[in-house]
């Protein structure tokens, strides 16, 4: 049995991760293909993400004990993705994670089937999508979209462009994780 692909999804706040990540789900995950849940400390009901929320005592426990495959620190919260994901990898399945730009190194060296999926929209619909959101200040809005080109990209990255139709952007997701893709 073949080892699985893990698809690495990342972009900067505000390009609609977890919303062309939704849509993936709501319109079939094609066979074989397993997605994977964050553990963020978060509250459950805060964000547009199905994620397993953790106090930060909770969090650094599992992390200290080597629960989680990756974690990454970002605005004030503490994310990760479990072991189960190499569990998967293992047997063979192909697995979706939203992860971050910042940890997608790290996710190199310890997966070594990787996929990078870039999602990615313009600069205005970022700052649009993040004002509507609410949660940042202008002047915290506009440090972000200074940093948007501060990751340099793997020239091999699935690129997703998410700045019209939600449907657009998640048929190209889905399409790009079909088996035999890669």
């Amino acid at each position: 049995m073949n080892a699985g692909c893990l698809y690495y999804v990342m972009g900067p706040s505000g390009v609609g991760k977890d919303s062309v990540l939704a849509w993936v789900r709501e319109h079939g995950v094609p066979h074989g293909v397993l997605c994977a849940h964050r553990y963020i400390t978060r509250p459950a009901h805060a964000g547009g993400e199905n994620h397993v929320a953790l106090s930060e005592a909770e969090f650094h426990s599992r992390e200290q004990r080597g629960l989680f495959a990756l974690t990454w620190a970002a605005h004030g919260l503490h994310y990760g993705i479990g072991n189960e994901v190499a569990h998967w990898l293992v047997r063979g399945a192909d697995v979706l994670v939203n992860g971050s730009r910042t940890a997608f190194a790290l996710a190199c060296e310890r997966f070594p089937d990787v996929r990078p999926v870039l999602i990615t929209a313009s600069a205005q619909t970022i700052a649009n999508r993040l004002a509507i959101r609410g949660r940042e200040s202008e002047a915290e809005i506009a440090a972000r979209i200074a940093r948007l080109n501060a990751y340099p990209m793997p020239h091999d990255s699935i690129v997703i462009h998410n700045d019209g139709c939600l449907a657009e952007a998640g048929s190209s997701l889905l399409q790009a994780i079909r088996p035999g893709y890669h």
